[in-house]
């Protein structure tokens, strides 16, 4: 890590308020993305996707849900913390990472 983005403590406390609140609206996109995505790759006329313990659908659907799912949530997670903490770098001049 170059020593410009070495975090301080302040830095670390006072970006855990944005942390938490894009974390929060990044979940609300990851689910509304994942729920666009199962529409269109989902094969039967139900546009929800299946939860574990419903035993109309196949193993295999619910173990792709669950997949998909999973790889949205990461990339998005991971896109908005990263941009988060570029921003936070921008307006404070530290970066709160560790």
């Amino acid at each position: 890590m170059p020593a410009s983005r070495t975090p301080s403590t302040s830095a670390k406390i006072l970006y855990r308020p944005v942390g938490i609140v894009s974390s929060i609206v990044g979940g609300l996109v990851a689910s509304m993305l994942f729920k666009q995505i199962w529409k269109r790759v989902s094969a039967g006329d139900d546009a929800d996707p299946p939860g574990p313990l419903q035993s109309e659908y196949p193993f295999k659907e619910i173990v792709l849900a669950a997949v998909l799912q999973g790889a949205i949530y990461s990339v998005v997670k991971t896109v908005i913390q990263r941009q988060g903490a570029k921003g936070f770098e921008r307006a404070t001049g530290e970066w709160p990472g560790s």
